[in-house]
């Protein structure tokens, strides 16, 4: 197997997002995505096993990049409850730049198999646990409140980002998400900050 970097690595993980948004997964040919991203149906095997390799890198590749410009991005905010509002900011800028992106990771990643869903849930543990130091953070800081499960504080800051942009696709992405920044930072604040 090829080296998974490089132009044509890159290519391929492009053109999965637009052909996986597009047509859904299911319908998804590995041709199709060769084809969009110009180059030989062989070409991807160099690459990846098979299909669900392809959506399990996709997401591997785009939700890394994501959590790393994250943690940068927190690192140089020292209050939690501005790190809450950052990251919830980035979530919402990063996935409303990028539409079909979105499609994918909120709809098509659902409906996979379920040692996809298996891989993908290692990988977005990874973004839980940056969830997780903020909120510890802010714990520590005295911002919000210690009588909490902090488990529960996750899931339902995730699970809140989650549903947000679920349904801005559910209604053809026609608002802004950047508009739902502020009201969801408050309504966090009320649940867990002093």
């Amino acid at each position: 197997m090829a080296k998974r970097t490089g132009e044509k690595y890159d290519a391929i993980i492009d053109a999965a997002v637009r052909v996986i948004a597009e047509y859904g997964y299911h319908q998804s040919q590995v041709s199709k995505i060769a084809r969009e991203a110009k180059v030989a149906d062989g070409t991807i095997y160099l690459y990846f096993e098979n299909k669900d390799d392809v959506l399990i890198s996709l997401f591997n590749e785009k939700m890394g990049a994501f959590i790393s410009d994250v943690e940068t991005a927190l690192g140089e905010v020292p209050s939690a409850v501005e790190q809450l509002r950052e990251l919830i900011r980035l979530h919402f800028e990063y996935l409303e730049s990028n539409s079909q992106l979105a499609i994918v990771t909120q709809i098509e990643l659902r409906q996979s198999n379920p040692e996809v869903r298996k891989q993908i849930g290692l990988i977005l543990k990874k973004y839980l646990n940056v969830i997780d130091q903020v909120i510890q953070r802010g714990v520590e800081q005295g911002l919000f409140h210690d009588d909490f499960d902090p488990r529960t504080a996750r899931r339902m800051i995730f699970g809140t980002i989650d549903e947000t942009v679920t349904s801005w696709i559910m209604k053809d992405c026609k608002y802004s998400l950047k508009d739902q920044i502020e009201p969801i930072t408050k309504l966090f604040l009320k649940g867990i900050g002093k």
